[in-house]
Order: structure tokens, then sequence, then C-alpha cells
């Protein structure tokens, strides 16, 4: 299985020109905790509802600063076709909660650990549900 079968797309997005107020509507109007900030298509860097709060309103900022100022970059990326064992040990690697998915450099989606954890239980399930078949006894109904 690839990244871009578990991947939640399209990735929600601002543009590098706008402000933390911007970020923070979208964020509300799409029900997700961050926005991918990009210029021309092209990633620049990621926006966490937290770097809001700790980037943002902790150190004084108020909702005209941009969100250059607030995002994180450089920004942890796997490639759409790269395959789920990557993302498993990209996410190892990171201390980040979510990882952009890009084509040709692109953002195209986004693959968390809450996708990788549903993918781990469905794994889990595939096996367990043979090996019960077989352990356990059949009743007469």
């Amino acid at each position: 299985m690839r990244t871009a079968d578990l991947m939640t797309a399209p990735p929600v997005t601002v543009d590098l020109g706008a402000t933390a107020f911007d970020a923070a509507r979208r964020m509300a109007q799409e029900a997700v905790g961050c926005v991918l900030v990009t210029l021309d298509g092209r990633l620049c860097g990621i926006l966490t509802d937290r770097d809001l709060t700790l980037r943002g309103l902790a150190r004084g900022y108020g909702p005209g600063q941009p969100v250059a100022d607030l995002m994180t970059t450089p920004v942890t990326t796997v490639d759409a076709d790269d395959d789920l064992d990557t993302a498993y040990r990209t996410f190892r690697g990171s201390d980040v909660r979510r990882i952009p998915v890009l084509d040709d450099g692109r953002p195209v989606g986004m693959l968390t650990v809450d996708d990788l954890l549903r993918d781990v239980v469905q794994r889990l399930f595939d096996l367990l549900v043979p090996v019960s078949r077989s352990a356990l006894p059949e009743t007469a109904a």
C-alpha cells in the first residue's frame, strides 16, 4: 500500500501571504488542526493550531501576523508513491503527528498518526479474524 492510499486529500492550504487569522479561520472552516502554507502550489511550511498558540499568542502576536512568521519549516514530508513502511519510519524518526504527502514537490494530501493507527488496527483485525475462526468452536444454533 502507498501513502496516497491512506492520506486525506486534498490538503487544506493557505497562501504564504496569509495572516494568522486567515489560517485560523481556514482551520475552523475545515475542522482541521493544521494548514499547509504554499506559494504557487509549492510547500513552504506547515502551521498547526499549536503554532498559532505558542508562536503567536504566547509571544504577543496578533491576528494580522503573517503565517510565514509562525509556520514550521523545513517540513517533514513523504512522497505519494512511498510505501507505508516509509511513512511509518518517517513518523518514528520525527516528532510530528502530521506529514504532508507530496507529488512532484506539490502537496496532494496529509497523512496523520491517526491514519496509521487505523491501518494498524485494520491489519490486526485482518490477522485475527481467520485465527479466531479456527481457534473458537462453532456453536449450534
